[in-house]
């Protein structure tokens, strides 16, 4: 058997560029793991020509060819990679982007008939056999399904594609089967751990892909629930108690954010997975709803409800985040820094996510490299040991953090602004050399922001403690 655990439980976020604030197309998520302490790291792989290698997983052995060429692209592996490189999230040279994977989970009926292939593809090796390979959204989901289809899914993924123009999700629930979905350019769309696709249009392969065969695998067993519809959710998802309180919730919280207007319950099975948001989104929000935990409502777990409500659901931000990630792609064909990967570590409610220029050729040593014990050098273990000193004393440390990861928002927009006026005359290895030299400056500045915070909360922190009396001042 597979070990399940390694699977991520993790909280997606998907925009079309009619959406967004500024036209960009975004896809987002929580990487969370089974541990607080998953280490990761931020890298670009070189573009890679005249190869002949075979990839072979270390978690499951699945054994792949590889192309013979491929592009550049960054990603956030594992540090340890004894279980597979992990690869994640990131945009290749092409400005194509990738996030993998949301975990998904279909029910016993369809498992029956097509169940997982122990030696398929699985989270670890998706965005390594991917990623490189492949020139637009629609090409990811088209790419991806061959291989499936050859190889078979060890596991269920949610996957997220990006460019300049469309957003595609795609679900991978059985051991061959999948559907994919066009994010409409005006739409959101939120996921998680739960199969979301909803109705799929066979006449329209435009906004819709689909397995070979899934809909006479679905006639043939008797699969499909509904008289007078063929909704992907209701066919290959479940529908537990575990659900109510793990998964919907977290999409309840999103939607009330972006459609406060909307009337629904948390534990609601029948939310859309697509929406219409009642105004623009901006980067900022993407990142309040990554790094929320019920805000302002009672089911809030650093909140001041009652212990049952407080820990009624599963919150999107957890201490067992590996790394958060935005995805934002401008016009790539005005912009020579179009790209940018915005990456945060440590517990998203208390750290920043961090934008980096994706048309680059290293990043910075902070991020690139992983100490296994904890070095303040690190941008891993940086965030980690600020959001744990935040946690610590949440109360009296929140507004100073808030307002630190305010203040950081602000400048990575000036900085963003700046950037894309000094290379409107720039292309080519000029360009990547100068986004490069730019990132190094973007890590420094974070870097230093937070060892500022970081040392001040710590010193305050003194003053805290438990273990404290109070003095008779002649003494």
């Amino acid at each position: 058997m597979i070990d399940r655990l390694e699977k991520s439980a993790c909280t997606s976020m998907m925009v079309g560029k009619n959406a967004s604030t500024d036209g960009s197309t975004y896809i987002s998520r929580n990487e969370d793991r089974l541990v607080a302490i998953h280490p990761k790291r931020f890298t670009v792989m070189p573009a890679v020509s005249g190869r002949h290698e075979t990839y072979v997983s270390a978690y499951n052995k699945l054994t792949v060819p590889l192309p013979e060429s491929g592009y550049r692209y960054t990603s956030t592996p594992d540090a340890h990679q004894d279980k597979g490189p992990n690869e994640e999230d990131g945009f290749n040279e092409k400005n194509v982007g990738e996030s993998a994977t949301e975990s998904v989970y279909a029910n016993s009926r369809v498992l029956a008939f097509d169940p997982f292939v122990k030696n398929g593809l699985a989270e670890d090796s998706m965005t390594t056999l991917v990623l490189p390979y492949i020139d637009s959204a629609r090409d990811g989901v088209r790419y991806l399904g061959e291989l499936v289809k050859k190889y078979g899914s060890a596991e269920g993924n949610g996957v997220q594609f990006n460019d300049k123009d469309e957003v595609w999700y795609m679900e991978i629930v059985t051991g061959h089967m999948w559907v994919a979905v066009r994010i409409p350019d005006d739409c959101y769309a939120v996921a998680a751990n739960q199969v979301a696709i909803e109705d799929i249009d066979f006449n329209d392969p435009d906004n819709y892909m689909w397995a070979d065969g899934i809909q006479e695998f679905v006639e043939e067993h008797h699969l499909n629930p509904d008289k007078d519809r063929w909704d992907f959710r209701h066919i290959f998802g479940t529908n537990t108690e575990k659900d109510h309180h793990y998964n919907t919730p977290r999409v309840w919280f999103a939607q009330r954010y972006l459609n406060p207007e909307i009337e629904q319950h948390p534990e609601d099975t029948e939310m859309p997975f697509i929406r219409k948001a009642n105004r623009k989104i901006g980067v900022e929000d993407i990142q309040y709803i990554l790094k929320s935990h019920y805000n302002e409502t009672k089911y809030d777990p650093l909140g001041g409800g009652n212990d049952h409500d407080r820990k009624t659901y599963r919150a999107i931000s957890l201490s067992r985040t590996a790394q958060s990630h935005i995805l934002q792609m401008r016009d790539s064909d005005k912009l020579g820094d179009a790209g940018v990967q915005w990456i945060e570590f440590g517990v998203p409610s208390f750290c920043p996510h961090v934008p980096f220029f994706t048309n680059a050729n290293a990043t910075d040593k902070s991020y690139s490299e992983f100490p296994d014990k904890m070095d303040l050098s690190s941008a891993y273990w940086l965030y980690e040991a600020l959001a744990e000193v935040v946690e610590g004393h949440y109360a009296d440390f929140i507004e100073e953090d808030e307002a630190y990861q305010k203040d950081l928002n602000e400048w990575a927009m000036r900085m963003i602004d700046k950037v894309d006026k000094e290379t409107k005359d720039m292309s080519g290895d000029q360009l990547t050399d100068y986004l490069t030299e730019q990132n190094h400056k973007i890590a420094e500045h974070y870097n230093k922001a937070t060892k500022d915070l970081l040392f001040k909360l710590m010193t305050e922190g003194t003053d805290l403690s438990n273990l404290t009396f109070k003095m008779d001042p002649n003494l």
